[in-house]
Formats: structure tokens, C-alpha cells, sequence
């Protein structure tokens, strides 16, 4: 396990580091003190597991450092440290994990760690992107769509955000999980963000119309219908996609 604490006061590090060692001595954390090395770190290694971040620090909101560390890696958990409730809302907001108040305890660090471990049993899917030097962890249900762009994949996310990949389409592709689709031979899209699938266009929710391969049309309709009806009979919905219409 991965673990991080972001904290201008060597003092509250080692605060810190004691009450990790409480609830496990075989833990460490790496240690930062400023939000800037924090995410030099991130971008340049693998995705740390949880964060411990000081919302007080000199020239540094933890809140806007724990939103660029989200872009980073959105499978990073945080957990929020702090004299004062001020800032218990926005921290919330951005779905942290928790919020604890200095001194950290022991008992506090058992209960980050008891909500990461029910976090991971329905943690969703999610995806590693390498983007030059820096690696983006993607939730599946966060991909529209995947289109072949020469000898790179454009990624395109609900948010509007477009990620560009140099990985082949169809490696990337096998990774992904069964709400996706290809439907022409550049392009992938996820079925839950389609509104209409005819016989020769499919439109997502945003508008985008993508066309459908003609010879394989049929297969790609048979594929849609089923992913649709297998979602309705497990009664978990469309998820953020809408219903299905026909031509």
C-alpha cells in the first residue's frame, strides 16, 4: 500500500507517522511538505493509495491540491487534516474520504483505514492511462468513447475532457469492460451513455452521432439489445445512459 502525508510541520509528520505505526508498525508513509512535491510525486510514479493532506499550508490550499491530485488519479483516496471544521463541506464535496482534526490519533488512522477497505469492495472499474510522463487512473463509467486518431486513441470523458493515448485501439479495447463497444472499426463507445442506436448511426448523450459499421450492423444492434435487456432483468438500470429508442 501506497501511503502519503502532506504537512509543512515536520512535527505533525511525525505526529502522523506514530499513529500510522500504531495501527500497523509495518506501515510507513512517504512524507511531503508542500502540496507541489506532493504532486510531482504523483505524476511521476504509480498512484498512491491514500493521501493524508494538511488543508493549511503556506501559500497552499489542500483543497485546491487534493482537486489537481484527483486529476492525476482519480483512485486516490484523501483524507483531509486540519485544526478546524472550516473546510469540512468542501472537503466532503470532493468526495474525500475523511476529515480529521489535529493531533491525529491511532483510532482516527483505524477509521481511514475501515472505510478505505469497504471503499475497495465496490470500488469501481477503472483504467491507467500513460500520457507521455504522467499516468491517469480513468474510471470505466467515466469513457464515452475511445476513436482512433492515426496512430493514436482519443479518450473522450463525460466531463468534456479528451485524453490522447498512443496505444492501439484495439489494446486498449481488451482492457476495457463489458459496457463497451465497438461499433466501427475506430471507434469504441460505452453503451451507457447511448441514447439511440439505429441502423446506421449511434448518438450518445451529449448529441455526438457516431457512425455504425454497415456490414456488421446487425451484430451491433444484437449486441446493444442484449447489454440493454441483461441491465433491465439484473434491475440495475441504465446507469447514466437513457433508454433505449429505435429507428
Amino acid at each position: 500500500m501506497r501511503i502519503a502525508v502532506c504537512d509543512d510541520d515536520f512535527r505533525e509528520q511525525e505526529q502522523f507517522e506514530n499513529a500510522l505505526q500504531g495501527w500497523d508498525p509495518t506501515q510507513t508513509a512517504e512524507k511531503f511538505s508542500s502540496g507541489t512535491a506532493l504532486l510531482e510525486a504523483a505524476k511521476n510514479s504509480s498512484p498512491f493509495d491514500v493521501v493524508f493532506l494538511d488543508i493549511y499550508m503556506p501559500g497552499e490550499s489542500g483543497i485546491d491540491i487534493a482537486k489537481r491530485l484527483y486529476d492525476i488519479s482519480s483512485d486516490t483516496s484523501v483524507v483531509f487534516v486540519t485544526v478546524s471544521r472550516e473546510h469540512a463541506v468542501d472537503a466532503f464535496s470532493l468526495n474525500a474520504l475523511h476529515y480529521l482534526i489535529k493531533p491525529v490519533t491511532t483510532e482516527g488512522v483505524i477509521e481511514v483505514f475501515r472505510r478505505l477497505s469497504e471503499n475497495r469492495h465496490t470500488r469501481r472499474e477503472s483504467i491507467v492511462l500513460t500520457i507521455g510522463a504522467q499516468r491517469y487512473t480513468v474510471f470505466f463509467d467515466q469513457i464515452m468513447l475511445l476513436e482512433n486518431d492515426n496512430h493514436a486513441v482519443n479518450v473522450s470523458l463525460a466531463d468534456g475532457r479528451r485524453l490522447k493515448v498512443w496505444t492501439p485501439l484495439g489494446e486498449l479495447e481488451k482492457k476495457m469492460n463489458g459496457n463497451f463497444l465497438r461499433i466501427n472499426r475506430g471507434i469504441v463507445v460505452n453503451m451507457d451513455y447511448i441514447v439511440k442506436m439505429g441502423t446506421d448511426v449511434c448518438v450518445l448523450r451529449n448529441g455526438i452521432r457516431l457512425p455504425v459499421a454497415v456490414r456488421q450492423k446487425a451484430a451491433i444492434r444484437a449486441a446493444y439489445d442484449n447489454y440493454v435487456f441483461e441491465r433491465l432483468s439484473s434491475r440495475k438500470g441504465f446507469g447514466v445512459g437513457g433508454g433505449v429508442e429505435n429507428d
